[in-house]
């Protein structure tokens, strides 16, 4: 699709990613049609693996046919070799102990220049493989960027790669299924804090609704009100 327009090293991060999943796993992707040409793309998936940004990189990415901007911390940027792999796919850094204002700034200034945002917004992955509650920062980067947001959900992944193990499971399917995009503002006529809550339930539902039904978890009953609406 776009993988030509791509600087080398995130085409060739993903074609080694790509390789290496067909070589121990099957992948199904879906719904990659609704990823944007162009302008500024705020992405968001559930969280439940060590394999999730890995399945991002070898399929959404090239799809995209854009570097896309990680979150990362700033000390992992300067370790040999791997720092200057981070930092080439881009990943940038966040001085550990700066707080989420430093972050913040950083991830709307990607938005603000037309660029691709992808953000986790659990913030640690799930043991369980359900969705947990996330916290505000995603929210309110997603309101006040105004940017497009584009749903993604990794399904099967807390059984292929679970949190706390060191390996990976061979043989483990998984899926990658790339939803159509939206965007959220805050709700009017409540105080900021159930703003907030509402806000953080309709966007985290449109991730809902592409998990199955066991790993919607603390968004299930979001995703059930807005189908039966």
């Amino acid at each position: 699709m776009g993988a030509r327009k791509l600087p080398f090293f995130p085409w060739f991060s993903g074609a080694v990613l790509r390789l290496i999943a067909a070589c121990v796993t099957r992948v199904k992707v879906e719904g990659l049609e609704n990823i944007p040409e162009s302008g500024p793309v705020l992405v968001i998936c559930n969280h439940c693996s060590g394999a999730d940004g890995m399945l991002l990189m070898a399929y959404v990415v090239p799809a995209m046919g854009r570097r896309m901007g990680w979150l990362g911390k700033e000390e992992a940027l300067h370790w040999p070799v791997l720092g200057w792999a981070m930092r080439q796919n881009g990943i940038f850094g966040v001085r550990r102990g700066a707080g989420d204002l430093e972050a913040f700034k950083m991830a709307k200034s990607v938005l603000d220049n037309g660029g691709v945002l992808a953000i986790f917004p659990e913030g640690t992955r799930s043991r369980t493989g359900a969705l947990q509650e996330v916290k505000e920062g995603a929210t309110v980067l997603a309101v006040r960027s105004g940017a497009p947001i584009l749903p993604i959900a990794v399904i099967g992944t807390h059984r292929f790669w679970p949190k706390g193990k060191p390996v990976f499971r061979p043989g483990r399917r998984m899926t990658v299924r790339v939803g159509e995009t939206f965007t959220i503002s805050m709700p009017k006529g409540a105080d900021r804090h159930e703003s907030l809550r509402l806000a953080t339930s309709e966007m985290m539902g449109h991730v809902a609704e592409l998990l199955p039904p066991e790993q919607r978890g603390a968004y299930a009953e979001t995703f059930g009100a807005e189908t039966a609406s």
